[in-house]
C-alpha cells in the first residue's frame, strides 16, 4: 500500500454548537448514514453511499463507515470541540477503492453557528497504477467525495436541527 495522502474540507451550519454537538453525539454512524445514503439503501445497515459528480462523469460507491471514538476536546486552547474518528472503505472491491481514516471536528464559531471540518488521510491501492491514476484525477475525486460528504452532513444537521424562531 502507498503511502497516505490527506484532504480536507470546512465549513459551518447556522445552529448553536451544544445542539448540533448533542445530535452528534447521541448517534453519529446514523447521522452520517442518513446524510448520504438514499430512503431504500438506508436499510442496511453499516453502508453508506458516498457519491460525487466530477466533469460530468457520476461516480458512487457503497462504503462501509466505523466509528473508531468520539470525544469532546478544546480547540485552540479554549474553544470546546466535539471529534468524531471514523474510517471507511468500499464494501465490494475494497482493493480497487481509496480507504479512509478522518475525524470530524465541530466547534462554535458563535453562539448560533458552528464549524464542521473534515480531515482525512487516505491510501491508494494498486501500487503505481493506483498512483498514476490518483495523480492524473483520483486526487480530485477524492477532494470532491470528501466535500459532498461535508455538504450531506451539513443538510442533514439543518433538517434534523430546525431553526428556532
Amino acid at each position: 500500500m502507498s503511502e497516505p495522502r490527506t484532504v480536507g474540507c470546512y465549513d459551518y451550519v447556522n445552529r448553536p454548537f451544544q445542539d448540533v454537538r448533542a445530535l452528534l453525539s447521541r448517534e453519529p454512524l446514523g447521522l452520517l448514514q442518513r446524510a448520504t445514503t438514499s430512503a431504500s439503501a438506508r436499510a442496511r445497515s453499516l453502508a453508506t453511499t458516498l457519491r460525487v459528480d466530477v466533469g460530468g462523469v457520476a461516480f458512487s460507491v457503497d462504503v462501509r463507515v466505523h466509528i473508531r471514538a468520539v470525544r469532546d476536546e478544546l480547540v485552540s486552547g479554549a474553544l470546546p470541540a466535539l471529534r468524531i474518528e471514523l474510517t471507511w472503505e468500499a464494501i465490494s472491491h475494497p482493493l480497487l477503492f481509496p480507504s479512509m481514516l478522518a475525524h470530524l471536528l465541530i466547534w462554535p464559531l458563535s453562539a448560533r453557528e458552528t464549524q464542521v471540518e473534515v480531515q482525512g488521510s487516505y491510501w491508494i491501492p494498486m501500487g503505481h497504477f493506483g498512483n498514476a491514476f490518483d495523480a492524473a484525477i483520483g486526487h480530485n475525486i477524492v477532494e470532491a467525495t470528501v466535500l459532498r460528504f461535508l455538504s450531506d452532513v451539513l443538510e442533514e444537521i439543518r433538517c434534523e436541527l430546525p431553526v428556532a424562531s
